[in-house]
């Protein structure tokens, strides 16, 4: 039998637990007169900035950081389709990160009751070392499952050898075929992640999963 071209898919997951809960609480305050409310919400965003400073110096949380103040104006409109004097709205974002939920859940009991605070989006994620890592080796067994494939189809046809010709992300493989004996094109060392996470609004964390997907292209002798 002369050579026969095999392509076939390789994927791979991971799950792993999150090594760290990034959430932002925004502090909100509104009213009439702007400079009053600018005042306000500063002076509502000060517990909150001490409370979290407090848990990072004593290392219960990793980091910390505030947006800038925003303001803005809007003019109602009353039932008698009158236009209403402005509303001032100021808004302080600040996002910490904690390396453990119970510590993360803690905090979120201690400020939610207070007076401006509003609880939002929480992202669990992994350190970039642990992600680079994983990543790595979910993309070789990726590929190992597509040698695997290839090597299964060469058997069934009484093929005993399979040489990679190409491999690549999901989509990007070539749309040609090469011919039986000709060189051998230079494998690409990409291949296609995709990370799911739990959702925004859960406190209590969730796996993370890494997956791999990777199409190849080899020649069965």
């Amino acid at each position: 039998m002369s050579d026969v071209t095999v392509t076939v898919r390789g994927e791979h997951e991971a799950r792993l637990s999150p090594e760290r809960a990034t959430i932002r609480v925004t502090v909100r305050a509104e009213g009439p007169e702007r400079a009053t409310v600018v005042d306000h919400v500063l002076r509502l965003t000060e517990p909150v900035r001490s409370s979290i400073v407090g848990r990072v110096d004593a290392g219960t949380a990793l980091d910390w950081s505030s947006t800038r103040l925003s303001v803005r104006a809007e003019r109602p409109w009353n039932a008698e389709g009158k236009r209403l004097a402005p509303v001032y709205y100021a808004s302080i974002d600040v996002t910490a990160t904690f390396a453990e939920a119970s510590e993360l859940s803690l905090w979120i009991s201690d400020i939610s009751a207070w007076d401006g605070v509003e609880i939002g989006w929480v992202d669990w994620h992994l350190t970039p070392e642990t992600r680079v890592r994983v990543e790595r080796e979910v993309a070789a067994q990726a590929v190992g499952v597509a040698v695997t494939r290839a090597e299964a189809y060469a058997a069934a046809l009484g093929l005993a050898q399979v040489t990679p010709v190409e491999i690549a992300d999901t989509g990007l493989l070539s749309s040609t075929t090469p011919a039986p004996g000709a060189p051998l094109g230079k494998a690409r060392d990409a291949v296609a992640f995709a990370a799911d996470a739990a959702p925004a609004m859960e406190y209590e964390p969730q796996d993370i999963v890494l997956t791999a997907t990777v199409e190849a292209r080899f020649l069965a002798r």
